[in-house]
């Protein structure tokens, strides 16, 4: 359990990343037919933002996939980015259940985290109708400088997105080689599912989100980053040190695990930082966050 400084840390930084209010998207566009399958776009805000086209930086929001933590949380994060030159595709995607199921940290009901498959359809879905909607919404739009960017739970999505070439030939979302990206920029992620269960991440959210123990071993080969490397896509995570929510340990497991199958790995670890910095415009992190998206997008 985490200290009483760690804590108040943390709550501190949660209620400043949380504190700005929501901001309105430039377009929306439908992916599929569900309401959660939606696409918000944001223009760049840059005063030259109309001198050519603009890097793609899609965005997937955290929340321990779980239903109650939608993509408003991160509309100030988006718009951070549309700042600073970006299109950004705000990406939403079915999760678990809202109505508290499963004990969550400290012995709290939480609702279950995920879905199966569903929640792994819409981003694969989301990411293949990305550079068509993006191009339909906002004509300056490049996605073929397209960067993926995602916070805890979406920090492994993000992972995951870049990996569906290397995913088990007997998976619809497995496709045929890799994704036209620039890179993948996973924040704070649930990089190592093995890892992330043993420290009880987000009160066993990795394993709800693979259907409880019973199915953990079987689907573990679809979803978890850890095992769907080298994916040759460029990749950096950049980790709080003081994290308490993902640990360090998480993001440090998926590098290792990714040097074991011969690939480099980028890991930027910022000192007295924690969860909530890395998607909290008022944070120096998020510059940080900004400034390692821009070296492979631009």
């Amino acid at each position: 359990m985490p200290d009483d400084d760690a804590a108040a840390r943390d709550a501190a930084e949660e209620a400043s990343a949380f504190s700005h209010p929501p901001v309105a998207p430039d377009a929306t566009a439908a992916y599929g037919d569900h309401p959660d399958q939606v696409i918000d776009f944001y223009a760049p805000r840059t005063p030259d933002a109309d001198a050519g086209l603009a890097p793609v930086v899609a965005v997937l929001h955290g929340g321990a996939w779980r239903a109650p933590y939608d993509r408003h949380h991160i509309t100030p994060f988006a718009d951070f980015l549309a700042r600073h030159g970006f299109v950004v595709a705000n990406i939403e995607y079915r999760r678990g259940s809202s109505i508290p199921a499963q004990t969550g940290l400290n012995g709290t009901p939480a609702p279950t985290a995920g879905r199966w498959p569903e929640t792994f359809d819409d981003i694969a879905a989301a990411l293949d109708a990305l550079p068509d909607l993006v191009r339909a919404a906002l004509p300056q739009a490049d996605p073929r400088r397209t960067v993926v960017t995602g916070h805890s739970a979406g920090g492994h999505l993000a992972l995951w997105a870049a990996a569906r070439h290397v995913l088990p030939p007997d998976t619809p979302w497995r496709t045929s080689g890799p994704a036209p990206l620039r890179g993948v920029v996973a924040l704070a992620p649930i990089a190592d599912f093995a890892v992330a269960e043993k420290l009880d991440v987000c009160g066993g959210a990795a394993g709800q989100l693979l259907g409880g123990q019973s199915k953990f071993t079987e689907r573990r080969p679809y979803a978890d980053p850890a095992l769907l490397l080298p994916t040759g896509i460029a990749t950096t995570l950049v980790q709080g040190r003081s994290d308490i929510v993902v640990p360090q340990a998480v993001a440090e497991a998926y590098a290792d695990a990714a040097a074991r199958a011969g690939e480099v790995v980028g890991l930027t670890l910022l000192e007295d930082v924690g969860h909530f910095p890395l998607i909290d415009p008022a944070a120096d992190a998020c510059a940080v966050v900004v400034e390692e998206i821009a070296q492979l997008a631009w």
